[in-house]
């Protein structure tokens, strides 16, 4: 979920089956493997019967391949994390952000292997980093070592997918991980976490997130849809966070959200609470859509491009980013 795309593909046209579906009231919605409190409405099939719309979901394993359904027309919204919606809007697609669907938060870890003698950040300096190259981990690996003020090139930053991780911890090849679950939580039994993803996110401004995004002519041509379905999400966030304790392992949303997602029930838990799941008034503060996830999404743009997977970034993303649905669904 996490890797960023290499590539986007060409801006295609969209506007036959994007507009057939508004014209017949139908809509396809991308959505991937996320374990997130909106799975239960999904699951319920809140959104046809809150909209009236005929409603076809279709799993992707990847934000790349959500935006490239989107891109030929296939798709009206989907699931997608910051990088390809970064690569997206760097490639020119007719899309919007219009919802933070997750706050990466506590669900990416920067941590120290115990005897390796690395208490802080800046400490990784002459150590060994296991790290995913070109994943989120990875850019906010680089972010946390600039405000450490570690040179990156005076740590030996070594590519390693997550399971190669979790193998080279057990056997004391590296001193340090940057990584997600399942292999966070292997390394966190003998180590010990640096920082999180989301407290760089708010030392730095610098977020990572997975969002939905629209196609602006399905937008514009539905509003009365995207104002229902944005309170759709805003309600099972709501659900969530206002009660926490009751999203066990056999309750009834935990176990639609892991029919959905494809997980299994006792993971859920554990894994909701790693992430954090912004408000109506979060979603439109300065911190997301009001202005942050596009600065963020600059960040993020910048990076691909320094890592050779896009070839330009955009001068601003504001354009590619709206909160007017967050705000007429308040």
């Amino acid at each position: 979920m996490r890797i960023w795309i290499k590539s986007v593909v060409a801006l295609a046209v969209m506007a036959g089956a994007v507009a057939a579906q508004a014209q017949t009231k139908e809509v396809t919605i991308a959505y991937q493997d996320m374990v997130v409190p909106w799975r239960v409405a999904h699951d319920l099939k809140e959104v046809e019967k809150q909209t009236g719309y005929k409603v076809s979901f279709r799993q992707f394993t990847g934000g790349g391949d959500v935006i490239r359904a989107m891109a030929s027309g296939q798709i009206a919204i989907g699931e997608a994390g910051s990088s390809p919606i970064a690569a997206a809007l760097s490639q020119g697609l007719d899309l919007q952000l219009f919802w933070i669907l997750d706050d990466i938060a506590a669900a990416e870890a920067l941590v120290a292997r115990n005897g390796s003698n690395v208490n802080t950040v800046a400490d990784l300096k002459g150590k060994r980093l296991g790290v995913p190259f070109v994943s989120t981990t990875h850019y906010h690996t680089l972010v946390a070592l600039e405000q450490a003020k570690v040179n990156p090139k005076d740590v030996r930053i070594m590519n390693m997918r997550p399971p190669e991780i979790a193998a080279a911890w057990l056997r004391g090849d590296i001193d340090a991980a940057f990584v997600w679950n399942p292999a966070l939580d292997q390394i966190k039994k003998n180590g010990k976490v640096l920082v999180t993803s989301g407290e760089i996110s708010d030392k730095t401004g610098k977020a990572t997130f997975d969002g939905m995004v629209v196609t602006k002519k399905f937008a514009r041509e539905n509003p009365d849809f995207m104002v229902k379905f944005v309170k759709i999400l805003a309600a099972a966030d709501e659900k969530y966070r206002s009660n926490k304790a009751a999203w066990t392992a056999d309750s009834p949303m935990v176990k639609s959200v892991a029919r959905i997602a494809g997980a299994k029930p006792e993971d859920v838990p554990s894994s909701l609470a790693l992430y954090k799941f912004p408000t109506l008034e979060e979603q439109a503060s300065a911190k997301w859509l009001g202005g942050g996830a596009a600065k963020s999404l600059k960040s993020t743009a910048e990076f691909l491009k320094e890592q050779g997977t896009i070839q330009q970034v955009l001068p601003d993303y504001s354009g590619g980013v709206t909160d007017e649905w967050v705000k007429r669904a308040r």
